[in-house]
């Protein structure tokens, strides 16, 4: 292990951290999350709160015109979209230029989604969707799309596990999980995104060196995360077995991130390539 690697081995700093960071902790943890019985780690990883609605957004979500930027646009405002009938996110862009054929990436929980707009707009050759539980967020990134004219961006409304589940082998060249809820409370470990039943689902998605991308800047979920990536045979560490990656220049950073660098908080990345299929 090389010195110049050495900066991206263990997280420093920050104010908003689990007092719990312990390895081997950890480890333990996780092991025993994975010998639960299964009905118990098919809960959601998401809570669904009510937030204010601008108007834009309303409006993207309610009217028509905005129907081509949201894939199950006119779902219950309040209601978790149903994600049960789609089972091929390429075909949606079939009528772009881009076509089916190019890069696709899926952002799970894109927020309010300002990265994923500015990462869209950055790269024209890529496809983009992301998939997020909040009604405000969903109206104002389809409502901006519009405005700007893009065609490489969709949205949807639902659950991100539910919708990969529906999705075919090797469909995926990217998936991005940026800033998830880190379920701080071991009674909510079970709740996290990143456990190795839910990577084995993403993973089935992404192509042969496809890539699995999360940030976080919550400490232990930043271990928890590496513990578990690092240990799924059918991924690699980019930056190498037990290491965290520097953020990437194509990740822009948020508001929030920003203002968290200022109070001395740190965010960390880390980055995967899918190397095989499980059963081979």
């Amino acid at each position: 292990m090389t010195d110049s690697n050495s900066q991206f081995l263990t997280p420093v700093g920050g104010d908003r951290q689990s007092p719990d960071t312990d390895r081997e902790a950890i480890s333990e943890q996780i092991a025993r999350l994975a010998q639960t019985p299964e009905q118990f780690r098919q809960i959601d990883t998401f809570m669904k709160r009510r937030t204010h609605m601008s108007q834009a957004s309303e409006l993207a979500l309610t009217n028509s015109t905005y129907a081509s930027y949201i894939l199950n646009h006119g779902f219950e405002l309040g209601k978790l979209g149903d994600v049960s009938n789609i089972n091929n996110l390429r075909t949606h862009f079939a009528n772009t230029p881009n076509g089916m054929d190019a890069p696709l990436t899926l952002e799970i929980g894109f927020g309010m989604g300002d990265s994923l707009i500015e990462m869209a707009k950055n790269n024209p050759e890529h496809n983009f969707v992301g998939i997020e539980v909040h009604e405000p967020g969903i109206g104002r990134i389809a409502y901006i799309a519009h405005e700007l004219g893009l065609q490489n961006l969709k949205v949807l409304s639902g659950d991100a596990i539910a919708l990969l589940s529906n999705l075919p082998d090797e469909h995926l060249d990217a998936i991005q999980l940026y800033f998830p809820d880190p379920w701080q409370k071991k009674r909510h470990y079970k709740r996290r995104f990143v456990t190795t039943h839910r990577m084995e689902i993403v993973a089935r998605t992404l192509k042969i060196g496809g890539t699995f991308h999360a940030a976080t800047d919550w400490e232990h979920y930043a271990l928890w995360m590496l513990e578990v990536l690092d240990n799924m045979s059918i991924l690699e560490n980019i930056s190498g077995q037990g290491n965290f990656t520097p953020r990437p220049a194509f990740r822009p950073q948020t508001k929030f991130e920003k203002r968290g660098l200022d109070y001395g908080r740190t965010s960390w990345d880390l980055m995967y390539r899918k190397t095989q299929n499980p059963n081979d």
